[in-house]
């Protein structure tokens, strides 16, 4: 009899393990980029003179280092808040200065007023339905005279968000705009504790209920010392926390275009780093909404004032963003809503 309610159990597991096996194969089975052409015809348009032209300004001295508060940000965000003037892409309606104030009582004690900068390209088939690219716009500012550029951390990451916009607007001039509304934030106060990201989430101007992914971008412009034999990386944290889907979303694009190693270290729950927490997607993980972050992991001048323009790679920098962009076009484009939900 015992040996008979064994066997029973094997059989139940070995079927419940089969019926996970097959809900996964399915799930991969049924995420394609049909328009393969298209989004490749937009992919061309993101290239590393570009990115190198944004790179270099935003971590120019004339910022400062970009402390939140100060004006050397300031300034940065009225750089940033121009690029999308410049290029057409509106102002959320309630927002038409680009603008969300954070108020001094919204941050740490000694730090002035800021602002996070949101731009968006409206949906043609879901406007009411938002996916998000992120990236923080400031930085350590200057310290005993000297300036913290933070070309990695993180203009790299508003840099790829700078050409992954302007490749959505060509695509939306063009009569392929995204089915759903991309938001593209740049968020301040990300390096005294994620005081921009928190303040969004919990003051958001596009309902938050409606949000269907937010994809993080905080310094994807160098490599760590892990992967000095074989750059050709980048490190994904955080896609299957709420979404098994988004997770495979990122694989298909990596395969279909790009081929990245997709690293994922620093997703495991023991990671000692906790990066998982430590950037901006954070903040719209505890609202339950999908997030991914992109990373580079640290290097020898991660918060040192030599983490400098000329150090980036430009052409490593060009790859990572294209993965982000074929990612950010699968989900705005699909046919049906991203699942929150775990397999």
């Amino acid at each position: 009899m015992k040996f008979l309610v064994a066997s029973a159990l094997v059989l139940v597991g070995s079927c419940s393990t089969l019926r996970h096996s097959e809900r996964i194969d399915n799930l991969k089975e049924s995420i394609s980029y049909e328009d393969k052409s298209t989004v490749e015809q937009y992919l061309s348009t993101i290239n590393a003179d570009q990115l190198k032209t944004y790179v270099e300004e935003v971590s120019s001295d004339k910022y400062e280092g970009r402390m939140t508060g100060e004006e050397g940000h300031n300034q940065v965000c009225d750089y940033i808040r121009n690029y999308y003037k410049s290029l057409n892409i509106k102002a959320p309606e309630s927002h038409p200065d680009y603008y969300q104030k954070v108020p001094k009582e919204a941050l740490p004690e000694d730090i002035n007023d800021s602002q996070n900068v949101i731009a968006y390209i409206e949906g043609s088939e879901f406007p009411d339905e938002y996916i998000y690219i992120t990236a923080h716009s400031d930085h350590e500012g200057t310290v005993d005279g000297e300036i913290y550029s933070g070309a990695d951390d993180n203009g790299s990451g508003t840099a790829a968000v700078f050409e992954m916009a302007e490749a959505f607007k060509m695509a939306s001039n063009d009569g392929n705009g995204p089915k759903r509304s991309l938001v593209f934030l740049h968020v301040t106060a990300e390096e005294v504790g994620l005081h921009g990201s928190r303040y969004y989430t919990n003051n958001p101007i596009f309902p938050i209920e409606n949000t269907i992914s937010t994809l993080n971008i905080d310094m994807i412009g160098r490599v760590d010392e892990r992967h000095q034999d074989n750059e050709n990386y980048i490190y994904v944290i955080g896609a299957d926390r709420i979404s098994t889907e988004l997770h495979f979303i990122i694989q298909e694009a990596n395969s279909k275009f790009i081929n990245l190693n997709l690293d994922y270290k620093y997703n495991e729950d023991s990671d000692p780093n906790r990066y998982f927490y430590r950037s901006d997607h954070y903040n719209f993980a505890v609202k339950d909404i999908p997030v991914v972050f992109f990373f580079n992991g640290e290097h020898e001048d991660y918060t040192k004032p030599t983490d400098t323009a000329d150090k980036i790679n430009y052409q490593l920098l060009e790859k990572r963003t294209k993965l982000i962009f074929a990612t950010t076009w699968y989900l705005a484009n699909s046919p049906v809503q991203l699942k929150r939900e775990i397999i």
